[in-house]
C-alpha cells in the first residue's frame, strides 16, 4: 500500500479537495483507495457523503490508546466500489491536545500501526492532514513515505511552502526515514497574467519537485463536495476531473511497479528515434515514458518550430531495440501521442502510446 500525507500548513491550499478526489480517480480506474480524514474539521469525510455527528466510531477511538480502543476496520467506511473513508470528526482536536502532553515514543506511531493492520486491503491511503504540523500531521508523516503539498498559484503560497519544505526536511531526519516530496500546483486561473507569472515562479523555485499536473480553478470540485462526491463521479468532463485524472496518471507513474507490462529493451545498439507533436495552441510540450523513468524530457533532445501556422515539437530519442510507453505531457495534461495508432491501457486509465524499436 502506498501511504501518501497531503500536507501544507494553510488552510484553503486545495488539501481536502486534493485527498477527495485523486481518491476517486484512482478508484474509478481499479485502484482500491483509503481516505484518511485526519483533519478534526472533517471535511474529507463530509465531501465523501457521511455526516460526522452520524458515526458512532472514528479515527478517535483508533488513536486515543497506544494498542487502539477501537480497530481500524471497525471505523472504516464504504463510500465506493474500491474506495473507502476513515472517518473524523471534532473529537480528534482533543487527541492533538491529548497527544501533546504525552512524552511517549509511540505518540506519533499510532496512525502508522493502525494502517499496518489493514495494508493488504489497499493499494493507496491519501491521508488529508489538518492545517498545522503538529502531533496529528508528524503522525501523518511517519506513516508516510510520500508527500503531496499542494500549493495555491499565489506569492504567499510559494514563501509558505518554502517553510514548510524546511519543516519537512527536519521532521524526516527527527522521524529517521526519507519522505519523498512533491509539490502539486493548485488553484490556477490561466487567464490571469499573475497565475500564470506565478506558476512560471513555482516551476522555476521548485524544479523536478513539482507535478506537471496543474490543479485549474473550477466551480464544479466545489459543488461535487457539497454534494458528496469526488468530481469523477459528479462531472467527469469537468476540468477538475480531468486534472485530477491526469493527477492520478502521474502519481500512478512514479511508481516502480507502475509499467512492468512494458517489454524490457532488447540487446542491441542504440538507435536514434525521432517523435513529432502538433498543437498550434499548446505552449509547453514535453515526453515521458518508461524509457526516462516517467520524467518529462529528461535524457530527450527537443526542438520547437512552426510548420504551416502550427508549432511542431520534435523530440529526439536515444534507444535501444525493444518496446516502450510513453504519454507527452501538453502544459501540464498528460496525452497520448495522437498521431501512433499503438498504445495499451494506462494504469489509472487513459492510454500509454507504444514506441516500437527494431
Amino acid at each position: 500500500m502506498r501511504t501518501i500525507a497531503i500536507v501544507n500548513q494553510k488552510g484553503g491550499c486545495g488539501k481536502t479537495t486534493t485527498a477527495v478526489n485523486l481518491a476517486g480517480c484512482l478508484e474509478l480506474e481499479g485502484a482500491r483507495v483509503l481516505v484518511v480524514d485526519l483533519d478534526p474539521q472533517a471535511h474529507a469525510t463530509l465531501a465523501l457523503g457521511i455526516d460526522p455527528e452520524g458515526v458512532d466510531e472514528n479515527l478517535y477511538e483508533v488513536l486515543a490508546e497506544p494498542a487502539g480502543a477501537a480497530s481500524m476496520t471497525r471505523v472504516i467506511r464504504p463510500v465506493g466500489e474500491r474506495l473507502h473513508v476513515a472517518p473524523s470528526g471534532i473529537v480528534l482536536s482533543a487527541l492533538e491536545q491529548k497527544l501533546a502532553v504525552d512524552r511517549s515514543d509511540g505518540r506519533t506511531t499510532r496512525l502508522a500501526a493502525a494502517l499496518a493492520t489493514v495494508d493488504d486491503r489497499y493499494d493507496y491511503a491519501l491521508i488529508d492532514c489538518p492545517p498545522n504540523v503538529g502531533v496529528l500531521t508528524f503522525n501523518a508523516l511517519r506513516a508516510a513515505r510520500e508527500v503531496v503539498v499542494p500549493l495555491e498559484t499565489s506569492s504567499f503560497g510559494i514563501h509558505g511552502v518554502q517553510k514548510l519544505l524546511e519543516t519537512l526536511a527536519l521532521l524526516a531526519d527527527r522521524i529517521g526515514h526519507e519522505l519523498s516530496v512533491r509539490i502539486l500546483p493548485t488553484l490556477y486561473d490561466g487567464r490571469t497574467r499573475y497565475a500564470r507569472e506565478t506558476l512560471g515562479e513555482t516551476r522555476a523555485l521548485f524544479g523536478d519537485l513539482c507535478f506537471d499536473t496543474v490543479i485549474r480553478s473550477n466551480v464544479k470540485l466545489r459543488e461535487a463536495a457539497r454534494a458528496g462526491r469526488p468530481v469523477a463521479r459528479f462531472a467527469r468532463a469537468a476540468n477538475g476531473a480531468l486534472d485530477y485524472a491526469a493527477l492520478a496518471v502521474e502519481l500512478a507513474a512514479s511508481a516502480p511497479e507502475a509499467f512492468v507490462e512494458t517489454a524490457a529493451p532488447e540487446q542491441g545498439p542504440v538507435r536514434e528515434v525521432v517523435v513529432r507533436f502538433r498543437d498550434a495552441s499548446a505552449a509547453e510540450v514535453r515526453i515521458a515514458g518508461d524509457f526516462n523513468g516517467w520524467i518529462p524530457d529528461r535524457g530527450v533532445a527537443s526542438q520547437v518550430q512552426d510548420e504551416d501556422g502550427r508549432r511542431v515539437w520534435t523530440k529526439v530519442l536515444k534507444l535501444p531495440p525493444g518496446t516502450y510507453q510513453y504519454r507527452y505531457v501538453v502544459d501540464g495534461e498528460w496525452r497520448a501521442d495522437p498521431d501512433n495508432p499503438r498504445f495499451v491501457a494506462g494504469p489509472v486509465g487513459g492510454r500509454n502510446s507504444l514506441l516500437v524499436v527494431r
